[in-house]
C-alpha cells in the first residue's frame, strides 16, 4: 500500500530538494535560475508520497491556454503511476486557472513520457526540430496538445 499522495505549491526554500530530483531524472535538467524565475510567473507544484517529496511540475497559463513546462518524478519512484497523478493535478490546476487547452513538448526519445501524455488524452500536433540539447547534438521535440474539460 502506498502512502497518500499530496501536493503543495513550490517555494524558493524547496529548490535544493527540487534540483536533487531534477538532476537525478534528466541528462539536461533545469537550473536553479530557471526554477527561481519560474516561481515568479508560473504555477509550480511539489508532489509528496506521505512525507517524501517524489516529484514536481510547472505550468504556464496565458489566457485560456496552458503550457506544461516541466514534470518530473524522481527515478526511484517512477513506474508506479505517480507521473499520471502529477499530470492530473497540474491539468486540474490549469483548468482552475481558466485554461481550456494545454500544450507541451516532449523529447522524441522519451517514449515513457509520450505514452503518459497519450494516456491522459494529449495528441501529437507537430515537431520542433533540434529543440532540445542532447548528448552529441540536438534532439527533436514532439509537440502535443490536449483539450481540458470543465
Amino acid at each position: 500500500m502506498t502512502d497518500a499522495i499530496s501536493f503543495r505549491p513550490m517555494t524558493e526554500a524547496d529548490l535544493d530538494a527540487v534540483l536533487k530530483i531534477e538532476y537525478a531524472a534528466f541528462s539536461h535538467p533545469w537550473t536553479r535560475g530557471i526554477f527561481t524565475d519560474g516561481l515568479k510567473s508560473y504555477d509550480c507544484w511539489l508532489m509528496f508520497e506521505g512525507s517524501q517529496q517524489v516529484g514536481h511540475g510547472v505550468i504556464q497559463i496565458i489566457l485560456d491556454e496552458a503550457h506544461l513546462l516541466n514534470i518530473t518524478v524522481k527515478p526511484e519512484s517512477q513506474g508506479r503511476g505517480l507521473g499520471l497523478r502529477l499530470l492530473e493535478h497540474l491539468m486540474a490546476r490549469a483548468n482552475e486557472l481558466g485554461a481550456r487547452e494545454c500544450f507541451l513538448e516532449v523529447r522524441e526519445s522519451n517514449q515513457s513520457a509520450y505514452r503518459l501524455y497519450e494516456r491522459f488524452g494529449f495528441n501529437e500536433i507537430g515537431r520542433r526540430r533540434g529543440y532540445y540539447p542532447a548528448v552529441g547534438g540536438r534532439e527533436d521535440a514532439l509537440v502535443m496538445a490536449c483539450t481540458l474539460l470543465d
